[in-house]
């Protein structure tokens, strides 16, 4: 426990901080439940009045499943992701998939907003996990090797357009934004780089150094005192 608690800061913090909200809002009353997520939302009231902050706190939710589910799925992505990758580029890829999908889907209703189409929802309920969920899996997926990239991507894009299909709700959307942002970073040199330390590599040993040292196998002859041994060397002349 202690290996992964060093190895996974990024997972640790946030899974505990999914933790005590989920604890927090079990015991409040309905009405409390609800207001919280109402002003926690990113929606297209919040962004219009500068409430950029609910980008950020909307993500501290779980919506849609079982809070437990929710964090489990959390504990097990964004871990593979953090013990692959490292704590900076597991925790971008998850906040950049949170922040993107968020702001492409609630950015094309404040568009609409804008030039005053009917029936734009401006205050939805827009909190949860499953943007950055997704672009983190969607990233792995597309890094794996064997079946596991062959059949794991091609699964999982089409559990979530099924999930449109049936839903047709702005969140299933969201999912396949995701989808494609993860498969984009996943291209990136950011995740493609070497992880971990740089290695030196080896030098390869000089072939005309080792030949010429006192070591090597054709080294001149010595006669034990450090004086060379002149002993069948040619003549060198005199009187």
């Amino acid at each position: 426990m202690e290996t992964l608690r060093r190895r996974l800061p990024g997972t640790a913090v946030y899974v505990t901080a999914l933790l005590l909200t989920a604890w927090w809002l079990k015991g409040q009353p309905a009405a409390e439940r609800a207001r919280f997520v109402r002003h926690n939302s990113s929606n297209v009231h919040h962004l219009d009045v500068g409430k950029w902050w609910t980008l950020f706190t909307s993500g501290l939710v779980v919506d849609g499943v079982p809070a437990l589910v929710g964090i489990a799925a959390v504990a097990g992505v964004l871990g593979c992701a953090e013990w692959r990758w490292g704590t900076l580029r597991a925790c971008g890829v998850f906040v950049y998939g949170h922040l993107t999908a968020t702001l492409l889907t609630e950015g094309a209703l404040w568009l609409m907003h804008v030039v005053h189409l009917p029936g734009v929802p401006t205050r939805t309920r827009d909190v949860g996990i499953s943007y950055g969920l997704v672009t983190t899996a969607a990233c792995l997926l597309t890094l794996a090797a064997g079946r596991l990239r062959r059949y794991g991507l091609p699964l999982l894009a089409m559990t979530l357009t099924a999930a449109l299909l049936y839903d047709q709700e702005l969140a299933d959307v969201g999912h396949l934004a995701s989808l494609a942002l993860g498969s984009l970073a996943a291209r990136t040199v950011w995740l493609r780089a070497p992880y971990g330390p740089a290695r030196p590599k080896p030098v390869a040993p000089d072939p005309i150094g080792t030949a010429a040292s006192p070591s090597g196998s054709h080294s001149v002859g010595n006669d034990g005192i450090g004086r060379p041994d002149r002993r069948g060397a040619a003549p060198t002349g005199g009187r």
